[in-house]
């Protein structure tokens, strides 16, 4: 039985060291599935549908769309700041420089960079608690940050946001697939944000 991925963008890389695990990560335009070197072309083709799906499951969680990021600042609004900021509009933005979003507190519009855009999603729930924050602090004061303290990922996101600084400041690119930010999440890395990981047994 031959594989039914299109050999374009799925690319099978089997390995006589690899038993028990079947990975799957993006590199560019490509997805790449490892599986063990004894599977036979059956199960390679089930374990590439598999992950593809798994993949594909992935990305929409963490590129949602202007409708669902609205209804997640309205859930993070409910279970971190008491409901408090109910902003008018939460959209995505292509047009905020450097910033990783914005907030103008007298219409209530928030606005998300799309650079957050693929980034883990306790990252972008970060981001938007920060802008939520802003409908009740306009500054950057004390008050404004014993709020965001109510998140557990605070200080982690803020570690990686500035990593990606970094990253975009010594490399002069954007690139939104890769989390390289020194602060332990993968960049292309089959086993965090980027890909899926699973026993070759799983039978879920």
């Amino acid at each position: 039985m031959q594989p039914t991925h299109d050999p374009s963008t799925v690319e099978v890389r089997r390995s006589r060291k690899r038993v028990r695990t079947v990975t799957a990560w993006r590199e560019g335009e490509r997805t790449v599935v490892a599986i063990p070197a004894r599977f036979t072309r059956a199960q390679e083709a089930e374990w590439v549908r598999r992950m593809l799906t798994r993949l594909a499951a992935q990305d929409r969680r963490r590129r949602p769309s202007d409708e669902e990021l609205a209804a997640r600042a309205t859930e993070l609004s409910a279970r971190y700041l008491g409901g408090r900021a109910v902003p008018t509009s939460v959209r995505w933005s292509s047009n905020q420089g450097r910033r990783w979003g914005s907030c103008t507190p007298s219409d209530g519009t928030i606005r998300i960079s799309d650079r957050v855009r693929g980034m883990p999603p306790w990252v972008l729930d970060y981001v938007l608690l920060h802008e939520l924050t802003h409908l009740l602090h306009s500054g950057h004061g004390p008050q404004f940050w014993a709020e965001l303290e109510a998140y557990p990922r605070t200080e982690r996101a803020r570690g990686f946001l500035e990593g990606w600084s970094s990253h975009e400041e010594r490399h002069g690119d954007g690139h939104e697939d890769g989390h390289g930010d020194g602060h332990g999440e993968g960049h292309n890395g089959a086993t965090s944000d980027e890909g899926e990981q699973v026993p070759a047994d799983d039978k879920t």
